[in-house]
């Protein structure tokens, strides 16, 4: 009996084995294994590991073999790109070097000049990664990684293949370019680490987002912009926010384009560690899809589900992946509006810099629609 056990499991091991080596990376076969047994971790080839247990892309044989040995996997979950409205054709020439957004957020103190500052300043951008040949982001980037892919991290490569990256990072830290003839974004001389999340079709695998928001803590990243998000909450990338904040850094998240519905802000903007961002229009009133929060506040600090600012998010110029500028709309930039706020903002000097900044864009936010904060506007949007 004891030979025929062991003639069995010697089958298992093979089989496994062989299909371990042909597995790739698949597009619904991601699970977490909730395992910490270096058997399971070497014959499942780890993606990722957590302190609860890692994940693998399993074959349809080794999802059976998992559960006739009982070892606990559940589906990785997905998030989405929060994908903005294309509200005229690309251009080569940018209509505007500087948009009515970056205006907005500037006041009175932009007048003639052009926008400047977030020297030093690192800002994460974790979505579909970047054209890192786009003259006016090509200075800016410092950082280039890709977790989308079959490999579980892979240096010096996010090439953007979707768009919706390359336009929120222009609206970040777009430069003008060489001759100063392209965009400007809102901290133009910040310094960009891109982090590709999303496959090109804008979806996200949970595992890849959370070990980007651990990593960019690791690396530095003051800023954190996550213009992504679900409909519910997913503990592992919870889990990577509360770790970066811990380090200082600041997580901003778009809201979605959900909206007018009460309580329709999608996670993890929806955290009450995480800055959720809002859109406003040209007129300074809130489009009607943009997402809403769930009640109004009475304390001077956000709770979850809670709207924090709203920052422009209609008919705004970018940089797009096609060496090209692409008027859109949406919460993704306006949620990159204040991350280049809060770069060109930062304060480095402080003991506690996030805190010091959050509370710094509260105090300098002007109402929006009703006076004081609602669900539709939070508390306005911050400004120079």
């Amino acid at each position: 009996m004891n030979i025929k056990k062991a003639l069995v499991f010697i089958v298992f091991l093979s089989l496994l084995t062989a299909t371990s080596s042909v597995q790739a990376a698949g597009t619904d076969s991601r699970y977490f294994v909730k395992s910490g047994s270096q058997f399971w971790k070497k014959s499942f080839q780890v993606r990722h590991a957590f302190d609860s247990g890692f994940t693998a892309d399993l074959t349809d044989w080794q999802v059976k073999l998992a559960k006739v040995f009982n070892v606990e996997i559940t589906p990785v979950r997905k998030l989405n790109i929060l994908a903005p409205k294309k509200t005229k054709p690309p251009v080569k020439i940018p209509l505007n070097q500087v948009g009515w957004g970056v205006r907005a957020i500037y006041g009175d103190d932009l007048d003639s000049s052009l926008p400047s500052g977030g020297q030093g300043v690192k800002v994460a951008i974790l979505d579909t990664g970047v054209l890192a040949t786009h003259p006016d982001l090509k200075d800016r980037i410092v950082g280039c990684n890709d977790l989308s892919g079959e490999e579980p991290m892979l240096k010096n490569s996010c090439d953007d293949k979707n768009g919706h990256g390359s336009q929120v990072a222009g609206v970040v830290a777009a430069d003008g370019g060489p001759e100063g003839k392209g965009i400007y974004g809102v901290a133009p001389e910040s310094e960009l680490m891109i982090y590709k999340v999303c496959a090109n079709d804008g979806t996200c695998f949970s595992d890849d987002v959370a070990i980007a928001i651990r990593q960019a803590a690791d690396d530095g990243a003051s800023i954190i912009l996550l213009s992504i998000g679900s409909d519910s909450q997913n503990q592992i990338i919870t889990d990577a926010i509360s770790y970066a904040s811990e380090k200082g850094a600041m997580i901003i998240g778009a809201v979605g384009n959900d909206g007018p519905y009460s309580g329709s802000i999608d996670y993890p903007a929806a955290l009450e560690t995480v800055i959720s961002v809002g859109a406003m229009d040209q007129s300074f009133e809130v489009p009607e899809w943009s997402a809403r929060g769930k009640a109004t506040n009475s304390s001077e600090s956000k709770k979850e589900g809670d709207l924090e600012f709203v920052a422009p998010g209609v008919n705004i110029e970018s940089t797009s992946n096609n060496n090209d500028y692409l008027t859109i709309s949406g919460t993704s930039v306006a949620a990159a509006h204040i991350a280049g706020l809060a770069a060109k903002e930062w304060q480095a000097e402080s003991e506690k810099p996030l805190q010091s900044t959050r509370d710094l864009l509260h105090k300098r936010s002007i109402d929006i629609g009703a006076v004081g904060f609602n669900i539709s506007s939070g508390w306005g949007m911050p400004q120079l």
